[in-house]
């Protein structure tokens, strides 16, 4: 899985760009607020990412951060909300303001998104309800905190957030492949 891709962006549309890195044109999708504050064609970029394996496609969605990441994987865990979806609300403003909204129960944050009516909205403002809190809405540009076993968990397929949540329970002192098996099992693998 891609899950960090640095290069120079070569092409930009409007819901995408493609960035050349050693030769090789990725198509990496971002938002519209991302798109919008991103370097113009020729500069260099650094995205975190989301990569959608399907039978016919494989595409990979972008991000500047790592909590914007968690953010676009825990709405493109929901049910019904796929990764375009997903990637269509997390553009809707910042994740404090998203967040505000979602505990709000304000159901017409969704009302400008394609496919999602009241119904829908409300089935989300529910499971986002108790996953949200669990967003950490610093600075939109914090750095990460390296933990390699969260990288490797994430690496192995598994949502960054449920990977956090595994290894939420897992002692710190623990090497890195310890926390690793500890993970997998409470994880069922």
């Amino acid at each position: 899985m891609i899950s960090y891709l640095e290069g120079k962006i070569i092409f930009k549309k409007d819901k995408f760009i493609i960035l050349n890195i050693a030769g090789v044109g990725y198509k990496v999708f971002l938002s519209k607020k991302t798109l919008s504050i991103i370097p113009e064609i020729g500069k260099d970029v650094k995205l975190f990412c989301f990569t959608d394996v399907k039978e016919n496609a494989i595409d990979i969605y972008g991000f500047l951060n790592p909590r914007q990441l968690d953010f676009f994987e825990i709405l493109d865990s929901i049910r019904g909300v796929g990764p375009k979806a997903a990637l269509e609300i997390s553009s809707l403003g910042s994740l404090e303001e998203i967040k505000e909204k979602v505990l709000a129960k304000d159901e017409n944050l969704f009302s400008k998104i394609p496919g999602i009516g009241k119904k829908k909205a409300m089935t989300i403002i529910l499971e986002l309800t108790g996953k949200i809190r669990e967003i950490d809405t610093r600075s939109a540009f914090a750095e990460a905190t390296a933990d390699e076993a969260e990288d490797a968990l994430v690496n192995l397929g598994f949502a960054r957030q449920k990977a956090k949540l595994a290894l939420k329970n897992i002692p710190q002192n623990l090497a890195a492949e310890e926390r690793i098996k500890q993970a997998l099992k409470l994880l069922g693998k």
